[in-house]
């Protein structure tokens, strides 16, 4: 079995390169659920659905994220009488939001919930959130604090970070079948995705730095140069007080990390690093990304 962490799309565009491979019966998916709000009524948990869609073969590929040729007549009405949101949601997403929070108000687990789903979705994989409490990254522009959703959907990114701020009302503990995932694959991958809101998170949950320790763990880079493969790595990187490369990346990883690979375009190549073409830009990419990191597993 391979266990993935997983936030944002890099890591999934990874996965599905896998997936030709192995059975999805075969891998695990841990996920970040920092970026997680509840939303209309609804709980939206954005990281966790493009898993989940990708696995149930209706992700949208060209946005990475949501459901492929979905509408939008909820979000479109709500803003015709008044009421825009700051997320447009299809209405099939949303239909998976409000169940996933009828769940949740009746006392089931972010992880409970989610498993209903994968079967009602027809998921082979197993799916699971990084905990079961909440935790919310949020950016601290100047005065104002804004939840990640906010600052990258609703304002593009586009304001300055004065912050990286992680809020929650208890410290989060990995649950069991998240411990259980990393200590009984073969190897633990954590793909390119955005090493400071997506992965960090993870790490952050009690007990998965010290499982991951004793797994071998593969690492892709989400850089080439100083420059990030796609989103806000370079800014977010910046406001955590690191550079944005594959060296700060690596030193994120650096206690846990066997194998780290780097893009073969990258100028910096470090010492240690495995050099391969990371940029996933189709499915055979990212079928010959997973091909040859296998022969290193």
């Amino acid at each position: 079995m391979l266990t993935f962490l997983s936030g944002g799309t890099g890591t999934p565009k990874l996965i599905r390169g896998f997936r030709t491979s192995y059975a999805d019966h075969d891998m695990a998916v841990v996920v970040n659920t920092a970026e997680d709000m509840w939303f209309s009524g609804s709980h939206l948990s954005p990281d966790i659905d493009t898993v989940m869609y990708l696995f149930a073969d209706m992700l949208d590929t060209v946005r990475w994220w949501g459901i492929e040729d979905d509408t939008t007549h909820t979000s479109d009405f709500l803003k015709k009488i008044g009421f825009p949101e700051k997320v447009t949601l299809g209405d099939l997403d949303r239909a998976v939001n409000i169940a996933r929070a009828e769940m949740l108000r009746s006392g089931k687990t972010l992880t409970r919930a989610t498993h209903t789903l994968c079967i009602h979705l027809g998921v082979d994989a197993t799916v699971l959130p990084m905990c079961d409490t909440e935790v919310t990254t949020c950016i601290r522009s100047g005065e104002e604090i804004l939840h990640f959703q906010d600052y990258w959907v609703g304002r593009r990114g586009k304001v300055e970070i004065s912050e990286i701020m992680r809020t929650c009302e208890v410290p989060p503990v990995a649950t069991r079948e998240v411990l259980m995932a990393i200590r009984d694959a073969d190897a633990v991958i954590i793909g390119p995705s955005n090493p400071v809101t997506s992965i960090s998170p993870i790490l952050e949950c009690e007990g998965v730095v010290e499982a991951l320790r004793d797994q071998t763990v593969v690492v892709v880079s989400p850089f080439i140069g100083d420059a990030p493969v796609s989103g806000p790595a370079a800014a977010l990187m910046e406001a955590w007080g690191m550079a944005p490369n594959s060296a700060s990346t690596f030193d994120l990883y650096r206690e846990f990390a066997d194998i780290y690979i780097q893009d073969i375009r990258d100028p910096n190549a470090l010492p240690d690093a495995i050099q391969m073409d990371t940029l996933m830009t189709d499915l055979e990419a990212a079928t010959s990304l997973a091909e040859e990191i296998q022969a290193y597993l």
